[in-house]
């Protein structure tokens, strides 16, 4: 169990978020290109150097709470009965965060989009990926009841996961008539026939 966040750790994670939804709100507003650092710095009432302590680039900024969020789909995929086997943890781990977050806002359609027509926003979203896949293959590999499991295997599946993923979002990106949660079941159906076949 998560131990409390102290004072100091409170007003840290506080100060990233605002950070966070100003570089959403002036890139909403702007468009990127017209986005500075300073400019997200000014909206979320702290300096420059502060920025600098929390976020190494505004791409890092905008993207902060996909991270977010991959951090916690590795936490669920952590925390599935040990009996369940490896794909549908990560499907139950996708699950869980679906009903507890709801259905994504219109930020993410932007932060979508946004990824396909600037190469420094797909280049970070790229990079956070490489680093979920690695954290997710670990996720699926140090599972009880696995045993001495190679770790090819998890590293093939967390990679056709996370590509299942990403290709969902851009797919529900680009129409309204379904959920983002009917796209990414009907893509995971598809790619889980090599791993539960």
């Amino acid at each position: 169990m998560d131990r409390p966040l102290g004072l100091r750790e409170r007003k840290k994670a506080e100060t990233r978020r605002a950070v966070h939804e100003a570089a959403l709100r002036l890139t909403a507003e702007l468009g990127l290109d017209a986005v500075t650092v300073e400019a997200i710095a000014d909206a979320a009432n702290i300096s420059r150097r502060t920025f600098s302590n929390y976020f190494a680039s505004k791409e890092d900024a905008l993207l902060y709470g996909e991270e977010q969020r991959f951090r916690e789909l590795v936490e669920r995929v952590r925390a599935q009965p040990p009996d369940l086997p490896p794909w549908e943890s990560l499907r139950a781990a996708v699950d869980e965060m679906g009903k507890v977050l709801g259905e994504p806002d219109r930020a993410s359609v932007m932060r979508i989009r946004l990824a396909k027509r600037h190469p420094s926003v797909l280049a970070r979203q790229l990079a956070m990926l490489s680093n979920l896949e690695r954290e997710l293959a670990d996720a699926i590999a140090d599972r009880p009841g696995r045993g001495a499991a190679a770790r090819v295997q998890p590293r093939v599946m967390a990679a056709a996961f996370i590509a299942a993923l990403r290709l969902a979002g851009q797919l529900w990106a680009d129409q309204e008539e379904r959920s983002l949660h009917q796209v990414m079941n009907d893509l995971l159906d598809q790619f889980a026939l090599p791993f539960t076949g």
